[in-house]
Order: structure tokens, then C-alpha cells, then sequence
């Protein structure tokens, strides 16, 4: 247990993943900042802002990262994810990177509700239409956070990501995280969890912290349909 949540045995274990490691070998440490609280009922996605709440929660990120040395910071150009690191970037004084293949998942027409969810986990090709799938996601992400690793090995890295996104990158490393993992995570607003490498290769998961938020919106996506709110 931490933090007062037990994690799954067969995804985190005792809350991180240890593989073998070298001695002497140059890690790099990416932190994985999911955005604090959005407005929900902000219709572009693009551009939703964070709740005055969320303001108030991103302290939360800035207070366990500034002692951990960061060197480069890349984000999601959704204004919500920058919005989050961006006290913790002006505190060491860097400037942020965008990266378009980090955005969250495109949403077509009813596309986040339980039974979808379920549908676009169980297999990672599906998706609405003018929507995305979980492998359309995790393609683009992956392919951002390796040339990241490529250019900065042996740095300490944030990225700002999304619930979806991060998802897709876990999934990608942990096959076994799947819509229960994901749902686990959907109220972690801001969420940070630390992946460690040997260049390309995952040696450690840590999760660090988090703070579980009500959701404020239309309907609660997480739930069927003949659940309440």
C-alpha cells in the first residue's frame, strides 16, 4: 500500500518495478505529469483550462520536483498539461517543449463513455469514428518518448501527458495494464509517476503521488450507463 492505495500485484507489485541493473550505468528518469483538474465542461479540448483547483493542485508538482534536478521539460500542447508544470519549468528556469505526437487521445462523436473504453481496451485497433484508437495513441507517443530518451540519456526528464496517453505508454512497457488500470488512474489529477532507463530499456516504475479529484462534469464516463453518478 501507498499513500492508502493498494496497488495490483500483477501490475506494480509493491507500488514500483524493479528489473536487473548495471552497475554503473547511466540512468535517465523521466517523470510522467498527468495535468491537474480541467474544466470538463470547457468543449475544445485543445485548449481546456484548469480548474482554480487545479491551479492550486499543481503546487503538488512542484513541491516533489524541485529537488529532483530536472534538466529538460516536454509537454503536450493541450494548455492543461502545460498549465501544470509550468510554475515547476519557470522554477528551474527552462522552457518547455511541445511535442504534437504527446497530446491526448482524439475524440470522436460519444467516444469516452464505459462501454467504449472497455471496446478500445480489449482491443487496441478500435475506435469511433474520428477518433483514435489506444495503438493509434500509443504509436505516436512511443515514438516521441524514444527519441526524447535518444537526445537527453542520463537526464532527469518531466513530461506533461494525459490520462489516455500515459495509459497507452504503460500498456506499451507493462502489456498487462489494461481499462481496470486505466480507470484506477482516471481521478489522479495531477498524477506523477517516474519511468528509469538504461537507454531504451525500462528498468524501474515508481509511482509517486497523486490527488484523487470529484469529478465536475456532464457524466461520468467511468461508470455504465445504468450506474449513477
Amino acid at each position: 500500500m501507498i499513500n492508502g492505495v493498494d496497488f495490483p500485484p500483477r501490475f506494480y507489485g509493491r507500488g514500483e518495478v524493479k528489473l536487473t541493473k548495471k552497475v554503473n550505468t547511466q540512468i535517465t528518469k523521466v517523470y510522467f505529469v498527468r495535468h491537474a483538474q480541467p474544466e470538463h465542461m470547457w468543449e475544445d479540448d485543445r485548449t481546456r483550462p484548469l480548474t482554480a483547483e487545479g491551479k492550486q493542485d499543481s503546487e503538488m508538482v512542484l513541491d516533489f520536483l524541485r529537488d529532483k534536478g530536472i534538466d529538460v521539460f516536454y509537454c503536450s500542447p493541450y494548455r492543461r498539461s502545460l498549465d501544470t508544470i509550468a510554475d515547476t519549468a519557470a522554477f528551474y528556469g527552462k522552457e518547455i517543449i511541445t511535442d504534437e505526437r504527446l497530446r491526448e487521445r482524439e475524440k470522436g462523436a460519444d467516444g469516452n463513455n464505459h462501454g467504449m473504453f472497455e471496446k478500445r481496451w480489449e482491443n487496441h485497433d478500435y475506435h469511433e469514428e474520428n477518433g483514435e484508437s489506444i495503438h493509434m495513441v500509443q504509436k505516436r507517443n512511443i515514438a516521441a518518448l524514444t527519441e526524447i530518451l535518444a537526445e537527453n540519456r542520463g537526464r532527469s526528464i518531466v513530461i506533461g501527458t494525459h490520462g489516455t496517453a500515459l495509459s497507452s505508454i504503460l500498456n506499451f512497457y507493462r502489456p498487462e495494464f489494461s481499462c481496470k488500470d486505466f480507470l484506477r488512474i482516471i481521478d489522479w489529477m495531477p498524477y506523477i509517476i517516474e519511468l528509469d532507463f538504461e537507454e531504451s530499456k525500462l528498468l524501474e516504475i515508481k509511482e509517486h503521488c497523486h490527488i484523487e479529484k470529484e469529478f465536475k462534469g456532464k457524466k461520468r464516463a467511468d461508470k455504465k450507463t445504468d450506474e449513477k453518478d
